[in-house]
Formats: C-alpha cells, sequence, structure tokens
C-alpha cells in the first residue's frame, strides 16, 4: 500500500546482468584499443544470448589487426564470474562472433577536419549531465544505494563469502522526501539476486537483508525497522544471465547516468570513443554540474547540450538550477560558455578521454567513482570567487 509522502526510486542493476556483459566487453575492446592506439574511433556493439556472443561495429585503428576481438570478449565473461553453462553463460564454451566493421569515410571525413586542430562532434544529439546535494558524491541518494547494494553482494560473491550466489541481479531504492524535497527515509528495497537451486528463499531473503542490505546501509540515517524489503519477490531466480535475457550494449542508460532523477537524450555511453558527444560531452556536463553543486551554486544542476555532426562546438546550452532568477541564470551560463570548452577536443583533453579508462565505468554507474576525471572538484573555487559564494 502506497501511503501519502513525497516518494522518488531508483534501480541499478549487476555486472552480471546481460545487458551490463555487452556493455563491459564493448568498453574491454575499446580500452585495448587506445591501449595500442590513442586516436581509434571505435563504436563496438555486443549482444549475448544463451551462450551466443555477437561483436560489431565499426572500429578505425591501426591497432586492429593487433587485438583478439574474441578473446578480450572471453575474459571479460570469465572476470565477471560467467563460469558455468549453469549460470546462464560460460566464458570457455560460448560461441563468440567477431562482425566488426571499420568506419564510414563520411563520418570520418566529418569528425576530422583538414586544415584544422578542431575535431568535430561524432553525430548529433542532445545530452545531459546532473548533480545534486544528496549524497557526497553529490548523486541521487536513491541511485547511490541502488548500486552499492549491488556492489557488495557483487564482493560476497566473488570472494566466496556467499558461495550460492551467481552473477545477475538488480536492485532498486525508493526514498521519502519532505514537503522541502529532503530525503527522510527509506520506503522500500527491492532486490532480485540470481541463485543455486537448492538454497530456500528464506535462507536466501535473510542473507541479502543481513549480510547486504544492512551492512551496507549501517552509516545510512535512513535505514529503519519500517523499511518493506522485496527480496526475490518472483521468487526463485536460478535461470539468469543470457539464458534468462538477451543482453545489448548501451540498453541500461538510465541505470548509467541518473537513475531517473535527470533526463537523457537517449544515446548509450559504452563502446564508444570521445568523439562521441553521447559520452564525452555528457562527462563534461556531469563535470560541470557536480562542480557549480559543489560550489553551491544550487542544491540540483542539470545541463544540456546539443551538437551537430561535424560541427566542434554545441549548438546550444541549456541549464537548469531550480533557482527563480532568470539573470542569474543567464550568468551561470555565460560563465560556463566562458570558462569550459565544449568541443569534442576542449573535452577530450581536459577529461583525459584518450586513456583506456572505460572499463571503470561501465557498471555501477558511469558517474560518482572519484578517480574519474569528470568526478574532480577543481573548478569549485573558480566558480565561488566568480559567483562571490
Amino acid at each position: 500500500m502506497l501511503n501519502n509522502n513525497l516518494t522518488a526510486t531508483s534501480e541499478a542493476v549487476s555486472e552480471g546482468h546481460p545487458d551490463k556483459i555487452a556493455d563491459q566487453i564493448s568498453d574491454a575492446i575499446l580500452d585495448e584499443m587506445l591501449k595500442r592506439d590513442k586516436m581509434a574511433k571505435v563504436a563496438c556493439e555486443t549482444l549475448v544470448s544463451q551462450n551466443l556472443v555477437i561483436i560489431a561495429g565499426e572500429i578505425n585503428s591501426k591497432a586492429k589487426k593487433d587485438i583478439d576481438i574474441k578473446e578480450i570478449a572471453k575474459q571479460t565473461i570469465k572476470n565477471i564470474g560467467y563460469t558455468n553453462i549453469e549460470y546462464g553463460l560460460d566464458y570457455k564454451s560460448a560461441t563468440i562472433i567477431d562482425a566488426i566493421g571499420s568506419q564510414s569515410i563520411d563520418i570520418t571525413n566529418a569528425v576530422e577536419k583538414k586544415n584544422t586542430k578542431d575535431i568535430g562532434a561524432g553525430d548529433q544529439g542532445i545530452i545531459f549531465g546532473y548533480a545534486c546535494n544528496e549524497t557526497e558524491n553529490f548523486l541521487p541518494i536513491a541511485y547511490e544505494l541502488s548500486n552499492l547494494i549491488l556492489q557488495k553482494a557483487s564482493k560476497l560473491r566473488k570472494s566466496g563469502q556467499i558461495k550460492w550466489l551467481r552473477p545477475d541481479a538488480k536492485s532498486q531504492v525508493t526514498i521519502e522526501y519532505d514537503s522541502n524535497k529532503k530525503p527522510i527515509r527509506i520506503s522500500n528495497i527491492v532486490v532480485s539476486h540470481q541463485h543455486d537451486p537448492d538454497i530456500s528463499q528464506e535462507l536466501l531473503r535473510q542473507t541479502i537483508i543481513e549480510k547486504i542490505i544492512k551492512p551496507t546501509l549501517k552509516n545510512k540515517s535512513m535505514l529503519d525497522e519500517n523499511i518493506k524489503y522485496y527480496i526475490n519477490p518472483s521468487g526463485n531466480f536460478v535461470i539468469g544471465g543470457p539464458t534468462g535475457d538477451t543482453g545489448l550494449t548501451g540498453r541500461k542508460i538510465i541505470a548509467d547516468s541518473y537513475g531517473g532523477f535527470a533526463r537523457h537524450g537517449g544515446g548509450a555511453y559504452s563502446g564508444k570513443d570521445a568523439t562521441k558527444v553521447d559520452r564525452s560531452a555528457a562527462y563534461m556536463a556531469r563535470y560541470i554540474a557536480k562542480n557549480m553543486v559543489a560550489a553551491e551554486i544550487s542544491k540540483e544542476f542539470e545541463m544540456q547540450l546539443a551538437y551537430a555532426i561535424g560541427i566542434p562546438n554545441p549548438v546550444s546550452i541549456k541549464i537548469t538550477t531550480g533557482i527563480n532568477d532568470n539573470e542569474y541564470e543567464k550568468k551561470i551560463l555565460n560563465f560556463i560558455i566562458n570558462n569550459f570548452d565544449l568541443t569534442p577536443n576542449g573535452i577530450i583533453k581536459k577529461l583525459k578521454l584518450r586513456e583506456p579508462v572505460y572499463s571503470k565505468t561501465c557498471t555501477y554507474g558511469h558517474f560518482g567513482k572519484n578517480e574519474l576525471e569528470w568526478e574532480k572538484l577543481d573548478f569549485v573555487d573558480t566558480i565561488k570567487k566568480e559567483f562571490k559564494i
């Protein structure tokens, strides 16, 4: 039964979810290309179904001939934990098909401008970045907790502390807010986790609540005895991975970004090199939004960028701060235009996006991992000085 309080919900998926298997394979291939050729153009798409993996897309790189695509896929599957066909996929016996082609010459010419150092956007599109002050990582708390729960489960599974957990899993957290939109408590938590067939639902429920959820949330003040737990609400979850559902690269764009608390332009991140603004501009928009919220410009900050294929600069920029002051927002917008290079080349240089960092991004969210360049808070002082905060 729902109550009358304001609520908001986010979900997350584990690294063993079929769509995440696909994302990880695509980004592992991208990273291997970048290790050998920092100028590689990569658009890598993966499909996983049953014990079959199909890798397609377009790659232009001098390193392409040196990369064993099938071996990269196999090792990625192994690292996730798909080591037995009973789990839904087995790295040892999987059929892996390499169907990668080359990038269109038309796209190459649009991106690589002759007689100039500029890089054109790899495609048109609208891209969003977001931050809020609900957590230390400037992410919505429902989204952050959903991911933390599954990260804890993954750690216990991989360490062998809970031997009967299998790789596929999903979580969902609902947060209650007061009338000032401040989070006040956790309303309910949903976890669906793949498991061995001989495990009772009672043991599974007790283990997930006591060994995964509560230790993860023990320092969170919103944890109370009234939380509703929905643990494997459909019953048995033995058949999972790609045997249960087909997985595709780029099909978890909300779990990859902000858990539904911000808008999304629809372009996926994984498998794409940084000339694709779906990815690089999303990272830059997050960087700007996070620094703005950290500088106390606003409690939340959403930024929209729009690009045209082959054109370096964005064709439009929009910000949403929740502040009812158009002149103040215009001042913020002018500050962004004058202080941040939003061309693909400028973004790539600022965020070091030719480095092979993408395998770190594609599980448990692309944002909130402080070792990544777009999570740095190195512009906060400049913002505070400009706006006299």
